[in-house]
């Protein structure tokens, strides 16, 4: 999984979805550091955690649903 994990992809962590959008700032090994909308820079152990990458078109559609949620989601990402 950690292959797809490159700096600037878009990603949800699936056990901590308050946490919002978050945008990959660099991967090492397992060693990934997320930029998240609610939660600001986090460490994330891929080892341990499974982040979910978005596709263009589900990071289009998880943005309207933030939009017409009323959440600003992408700005702090």
């Amino acid at each position: 999984m950690s292959f797809f994990l490159l700096p600037g992809a878009w990603v949800l962590h699936p056990q901590q979805p308050d946490w919002g959008l978050g945008q990959i700032q660099s991967a090492v090994g397992h060693r990934v550091t997320v930029n998240f909308a609610h939660a600001g820079k986090v460490l994330v152990n891929t080892a341990v955690v499974s982040l979910q990458v978005l596709e263009d078109h589900e990071l289009d559609a998880y943005l309207d649903a933030e939009a017409k949620a009323g959440k600003a989601t992408r700005g702090a990402a």
